[in-house]
């Protein structure tokens, strides 16, 4: 396959020719996002998994999910309301509330393997969360990387010892921020089709 910078012919792996061939990622949105961003992130995860992805609109009942002693909504009963994907397809929902799961102070996402499905927040991916200017490049990469790491649980991938690796485990922002949206080249054989 030719790199569409170069023209260099580059090796395509047994992964991205099944990915390119079988795999559909749909990424549902829970509550109001802008049009601009999902289009963006649409774009970024689909060259990062050699894919067609798709943008749904789900009317989940976030106030369901809510806590209001943690002003927050509780992530693994929304990831719940997605249901479960279809053998060929991943599904992750996307939702701009503070998420957490219990013994956390909050979590950017959740994936689980079984049903094919993940959630990310991009509430505290933002530079205004923190008071300061807002970068929406920077906000982009975030989610990207974020969306990316829960897709990769989806596909049988565990947390990864690489700091660079998307597949890090991020226990803050600057662990996401120093990390890559790719995987590391131990991770990217292990995805499981």
């Amino acid at each position: 396959m030719p790199c569409s910078t170069c023209g260099k012919i580059l090796k395509v792996t047994r992964w991205e020719s099944q990915a390119k061939n079988q795999v559909k990622i749909t990424l549902k949105l829970l509550g109001n996002i802008a049009e601009e961003i999902t289009e963006k992130l649409k774009g970024s995860v689909g060259v990062i998994f050699h894919c067609p992805v798709e943008i749904k609109v789900n009317f989940s009942d976030l106030a369901q999910a809510y806590d209001p002693e943690r002003r927050q909504y509780f992530s693994s009963k929304l990831l719940a309301s997605l249901g479960k994907s279809e053998r060929e397809q991943r599904i992750v929902g996307i939702a701009d509330v503070d998420l957490y799961v219990p013994r956390l102070n909050f979590v950017f996402g959740e994936a689980d393997a079984v049903s094919g499905t993940a959630i990310v927040s991009l509430y505290r991916l933002r530079q205004e969360y923190y008071g300061l200017a807002p970068d929406d490049a920077l906000f982009l990469e975030r989610a990207t990387k974020e969306i990316v790491h829960e897709l990769g649980h989806t596909f049988g991938l565990k947390h990864c010892s690489n700091n660079k690796c998307v597949m890090h485990f991020s226990n803050s922002l600057a662990d996401t921020d120093f990390k890559e949206a790719y995987f590391c080249p131990e991770c990217r054989p292990k995805i499981i089709l």
